[in-house]
């Protein structure tokens, strides 16, 4: 049984932070967007469900307006933001995600140092196991619709919009697309998946403080990307995957062997050698990037493939 549920809190940990890391698939896989500052949207989303689930808000709409709340402050700092340089942008994200972070706990939100006590979605049985499972299926609904909506985007118009302009913004421009206007719509989009996973993640630890939102939560998600490979949302869902098993599987290592370091360490250790690896063996990640795949997408490659049968 200890296992079995060690399994499932890792599924629910692969879940919510695969939103998360989708959501920065679509940041810089596809828009090229340097967002590092990911956990101050994950933040809010956090902090917004507990505060509005303290006065009884059912949870959907403390998950949906944790969204909102987390997109505004997306689009808020994309407005100055987005007038930057790529370095310059993800130095300011990062800027914003730790003076959220000191914020919260400044002002001291909930309690000591910032914390909130969160009433647990489903009504406690008595079995650990039955817990689990309700949040598995929570969290793999929600994963599914977002990765439906990055699925679709990827392969729209649209999608060949944001890879245009990750490619060459001037480029796009020329060709009459607005980049500030797609960046800034790309931002509210990621942010607002990025608190519903704040959502799920608080509702399902059942409190938050603001220790839980170092910017190493920001370079987990990045090494899933990395290593999933950018620009294909079945690779980042890989890569969350992969970084969880090594992240969570380091904890409860400690309880089966003796390691010769702390498991913390070990996590920092095998992500190191984990994006050494992929970085020599896999530069593009694990999955290379995945094809758009549109009616004009289709015509074109036809056209191509028939033009090199002629000619050969």
């Amino acid at each position: 049984m200890g296992l079995l549920t060690f399994f499932l809190d890792l599924v629910v940990f692969v879940g919510i932070f695969g939103i998360l890391a989708l959501s920065l698939n679509l940041e810089f896989g596809f828009t090229g967007l340097a967002n590092f500052g990911k956990v101050a949207f994950f933040l809010l989303g956090a902090y917004t469900y507990a505060l509005l689930s303290q006065i009884g808000i059912p949870f959907y709409l403390c998950l949906g307006l944790g969204a909102l709340v987390s997109a505004l402050f997306g689009l808020l700092i994309s407005l100055p933001a987005l007038r930057l340089r790529t370095d310059y942008l993800a130095i300011v994200i990062l800027a914003f995600g730790e003076i959220l972070r000191y914020v919260v706990r400044a002002e001291n939100i909930g309690g000591w140092r910032g914390m909130v006590h969160i009433p647990p979605v489903f009504t406690w049985t008595g079995s650990l196991l039955t817990y689990r499972l309700e949040n598995v299926g929570l969290v793999f609904v929600c994963l599914l619709v977002f990765f439906a909506i990055a699925q679709l985007l990827a392969n729209s118009p649209y999608g060949r919009v944001i890879r245009a302009i990750r490619e060459d913004e001037v480029a796009a421009e020329a060709l009459g697309k607005n980049r500030a206007k797609y960046k800034a719509q790309i931002l509210m989009l990621g942010s607002a998946m990025a608190g519903v996973a704040g959502g799920l993640y608080a509702q399902y630890q059942e409190c938050v403080t603001p220790g839980m939102f170092i910017p190493m939560v920001t370079f987990t998600v990045w090494i899933m990307v990395i290593v999933g490979g950018p620009a294909n949302n079945w690779g980042v869902l890989l890569g969350a995957a992969l970084v969880m098993l090594f992240d969570r599987g380091a904890n409860i290592a400690k309880d089966y062997l003796t390691l010769p370091v702390d498991p913390h360490n070990l996590q920092y250790i095998l992500f190191g050698v984990l994006i050494i690896l992929v970085l020599f063996y896999r530069p593009g990640g694990l999955l290379k990037e995945s094809q758009v795949k549109t009616k004009a997408s289709e015509i074109a490659r036809y056209a191509r493939d028939t033009d090199n049968n002629k000619r050969s």
